[in-house]
C-alpha cells in the first residue's frame, strides 16, 4: 500500500519514534483526466442546474471526478482531491458524496458545489474496499473492508459538529500550538478551504459518535447492497459466502452458500427480496432471500466477474469483469448477449438512460449503447445464447471455437484519461527522473521542480536509461513510487536533508562559487512557496486595532518548534527567493500528501494551500526547514 507517514511511537517501546512523512505528487499537464485505473463509478441529476446528469468517478489516483453529462460531452467540473491512496468506491446519498479509500477513511463531500471534504470518519483498521446505500434513506450508509469489518452510518450523526471539551483546549493552550487564525483549532474541527475544486484538511475520528459495526465477517469484504429503504444489507468477500444483515442493528440475519470463490459484486432488488452476487469463481448467482436459496446461476463469464448493475425492475444484469467482456443476461429466460469487449478487465458499471459507463484498469471511461430501458431490443439482433448453470460451460464453448461476436464493436462516447506512469529509474545525479507511461512514452523528469525536461516519445526505456547515465554519486535523499499512476516523492527526516549541490552546478545565477544548497530544503521552500505567501498574507491583515502585528501566535509556534529540534551550528542559513531549480509550476501544481502532530494524512494541491496550516498540519521538521532554514540533524553531507 502507499502508506504515508507514521503516526508516530504510541505505545511505551523504546524504539525510536518514526518522523512523519512529506509526500508530493507530480501530475502532468492535463489535470483534468484521471491518470490510472477507475475502481468507482455513480450516476446522479441535480434539476436545480438545469437536469444534467452528472457522473461522480474514483481512480487508483486518488481522485474523484465529477463529469457533467450531455449527449456527446462531458466536461470534468471539479476535482475532489483529499485520500491518500486508491478511491475504491463511491455513493451519493441525499446531498452528500461519501468515498472510501485504500487509505483506511471514508470521506464526506458536498458534491455539486465546491468540492470540499466536509469530515473524514476512521473506524476501519484496513483498506476501506467498498460502500452501499438506501437510495430513499439518504442517512444510512454501509461501508466494508479487508480488516474483516462493516460498519453502518448515520450520516448526519455522523457530520454534526463536534463540541471542543475544555480539557483539549486546555492541552492545546498549554503546548503553545496556536492556529494562524484568532482561535485554537482542534483535529475534530472541519476546516474548511477557500480553494475551488479542493478538499480541506480532515478532521479525526469524531468524538461521541460510533457507527454500528455488523460483526461476524471471519475474513475480507469486498462487496455490499442494501435496499431502497436501509432496511437490509448483504456482504460478500473471500469467506466465499453472502451474508445478510439488519443494518438498524448489526445483527446476523442468514448466510448464503454456493460461491466457491470471492465475492466481488452485489445487488439487491428495491424490496430487498432478490440478490444478485458476482464472483471470482466466474458465476452470476440470483439468491431468494425469503426462502434463503440460490434460485438460479448463470454461467456466462470466463473469469472473474467484478461488475454488476441491473435494470430497475431486476429483469435483466449487465456483468462485466476480468474477462474483458461485457454481457447482458435475461434473468428469466437465462438468454445472455456479449455486448462489447474492453481492452482491459472491468471494474465497475453504472447505467444512465440507454447507455451503462464502464470503469476498467485503464484511466478512461467508455459509454456504450445498452438499451437500459427495453433491454429485450438488444436481443432482436440476434448473436445471444442460453447461459449455462456451470462455471465450465462458457469456458468449454471458448475452448470448441464458438467465439461470440459483440454487439458493439466502438463505445458511443469516451472520457480519455492520462496514461499512468507503470516504470521509472531515478538517475545517478538524484534530480531527475526517467519514466515510461502506459503508452510506452519515456519522459525525463526534473523532480526538483516537477517538471518534464524531455518527451522522448515511444523509445527503448532501457537504451535511454543508459544514455543519460553519469558517473557522479548523490546520496539518496528521496525515494519514490507510482502507485498512483503518477510519481509520488518520499521525503523523511533526516535523510531527505543528505544531498546538497554547489549553486554554480544549478545554474544559480550570481551564486559564489563555493555556496551549497541543500535539495531538500530548496525543494521544500518550493513547494510551500505559496503556502508561505498566503501565511504572510494572513498575518499581515491581522493587526491589531492600536496597529501593532499579532506576533505572539507566530512567536508561540515558533519556540513549540524550536523546542524540538537540535540545531547545528553550521546549519544553513535561508536563502530568500526561490531558485530556478526549485520553481514549481503553478498551472500543474503538484499535490502534497502529509500529515500534522493532529488529524491524520491529508492530500491537496500547493496551490489550495491557504496559509492556516500549521503543525497540526504540516509535519514540525517541514516548518522548521521552511520557516527557520534549520534542518533536522544528519551524518553528513556529501557532493
Amino acid at each position: 500500500m502507499h502508506r504515508v507517514g507514521s503516526t508516530g511511537n504510541t505505545s511505551n517501546s523504546s524504539r525510536p519514534r518514526r518522523e512523519k512523512r512529506l509526500t508530493y505528487v507530480l501530475n502532468d499537464a492535463n489535470d483534468s483526466r484521471h491518470c490510472s485505473g477507475i475502481n468507482c463509478l455513480v450516476i446522479s441529476k441535480l434539476s436545480l442546474l438545469g437536469g444534467n446528469d452528472y457522473l461522480f468517478s474514483g481512480s487508483r489516483d486518488g481522485t474523484l471526478k465529477r463529469w457533467e453529462l450531455a449527449d456527446d460531452s462531458a466536461v470534468c467540473s471539479a476535482t475532489f482531491e483529499s485520500h491518500v491512496d486508491w478511491v475504491n468506491d463511491v455513493v451519493v446519498t441525499g446531498e452528500t458524496l461519501v468515498s472510501c479509500s485504500s487509505d483506511t477513511t471514508l470521506k464526506t463531500w458536498r458534491p455539486f458545489s465546491d468540492g470540499v471534504c466536509t469530515r473524514t470518519l476512521r473506524q476501519h483498521s484496513d483498506y476501506v474496499t467498498c460502500l452501499a446505500a438506501a437510495s430513499k434513506n439518504s442517512n444510512i450508509v454501509a461501508s466494508g473492508g479487508l480488516g474483516r469489518e462493516v460498519f453502518i452510518w448515520d450520516i448526519e450523526a455522523a457530520m454534526a459538529p463536534v463540541s471542543r471539551t475544555s480539557e483539549a483546549m486546555d492541552d492545546d493552550t498549554s503546548n503553545g500550538v496556536l492556529s494562524s487564525g484568532n482561535s485554537v483549532l482542534s483535529g475534530t474541527t472541519v476546516r474548511s478551504t477557500n480553494a475551488t475544486n479542493s478538499a480541506s484538511l480532515h478532521t479525526s475520528q469524531l468524538q461521541g459518535y460510533t457507527p454500528i459495526a455488523a460483526k461476524g465477517h471471519k475474513e475480507s469484504v469486498y462487496a455490499l447492497a442494501m435496499n431502497d429503504v436501509g432496511t437490509l444489507l448483504v456482504s460478500g468477500g473471500t469467506e466465499k459466502v453472502v451474508r445478510v444483515w439488519d443494518p438498524r442493528s448489526g445483527a446476523k440475519q442468514m448466510k448464503l452458500r454456493g460461491h466457491t470463490d470471492n465475492v466481488r459484486a452485489l445487488i439487491l432488488d428495491s424490496s430487498g427480496r432478490f440478490c444478485l452476487s458476482g464472483s471470482s469463481d466466474s458465476i452470476i448467482r440470483l439468491w431468494d432471500l425469503g426462502q434463503q436459496r440460490c434460485v438460479h446461476s448463470y454461467a456466462v463469464h470466463t473469469d472473474s466477474v467484478w461488475a454488476l448493475a441491473s435494470t430497475p425492475n431486476f429483469s435483466h444484469v449487465y456483468s462485466g469483469g476480468r474477462d474483458l467482456s461485457l454481457y447482458l443476461t435475461d434473468l428469466n429466460t437465462r438468454e445472455s448477449l456479449l455486448l462489447c469487449m474492453e481492452k482491459h478487465p472491468l471494474l465497475r458499471l453504472t447505467l444512465q438512460d440507454d447507455s451503462i459507463w464502464v470503469a476498467t484498469t485503464d484511466s478512461s471511461l467508455h459509454r456504450w449503447s445498452a438499451e437500459g430501458q427495453n433491454p429485450p431490443k438488444m436481443f432482436q439482433r440476434g448473436g445471444s445464447f442460453l447461459a449455462g448453470n456451470l462455471s465450465f460451460t462458457r469456458a468449454r464453448a471458448c475452448l470448441e471455437g464458438s467465439a461470440l461476436v459483440p454487439v458493439n464493436t466502438q463505445p458511443s462516447f469516451v472520457i480519455p484519461g492520462s496514461p499512468g506512469i507503470v516504470q521509472h529509474e531515478i538517475l545517478n545525479n538524484r534530480r531527475h527522473v526517467l519514466t515510461k507511461d502506459a503508452e510506452g512514452t519515456v519522459k525525463l523528469w526534473e523532480i526538483t521542480r516537477g517538471a518534464v525536461l524531455e518527451d522522448y516519445g515511444k523509445v527503448s526505456f532501457e537504451e535511454k536509461k543508459e544514455e543519460l547515465f553519469e558517473m557522479v554519486s548523490i546520496p539518496a535523499w528521496f525515494t519514490m513510487d507510482t502507485r498512483l499512476g503518477s510519481m509520488s516523492v518520499h521525503l523523511d527526516t533526516p535523510q531527505c536533508f543528505s544531498a546538497e549541490m554547489y549553486a554554480v552546478d544549478l545554474n544559480v545565477p550570481d551564486a559564489p562559487e563555493e555556496q551549497k544548497i541543500n535539495l531538500a530544503q530548496e525543494t521544500l521552500r518550493g513547494l510551500l512557496a505559496h503556502w508561505l505567501s498566503r501565511r504572510r498574507q494572513r498575518l499581515a491583515t491581522q493587526v491589531s486595532a492600536n496597529g501593532d502585528f499579532p506576533v505572539g501566535q507566530e512567536n508561540a509556534l515558533r519556540n513549540h518548534i524550536s523546542s524540538r529540534i537540535d540545531v547545528h551550528d553550521d546549519a544553513e542559513t535561508h536563502i530568500a527567493g526561490i531558485h530556478p531549480a526549485f520553481d514549481f509550476s503553478t498551472t500543474s501544481s503538484p499535490s502534497i500528501i502529509t500529515e500534522g502532530s493532529q488529524g491524520g494524512p491529508w492530500r491537496k494541491k500547493i496551490t489550495d494551500l491557504d496559509g492556516t496550516e500549521d503543525e497540526k498540519d504540516f509535519p514540525w521538521w517541514c516548518l522548521e526547514c521552511v520557516l527557520h532554514g534549520r534542518l533536522s540533524p544528519r551524518e553528513s553531507l556529501k557532493l
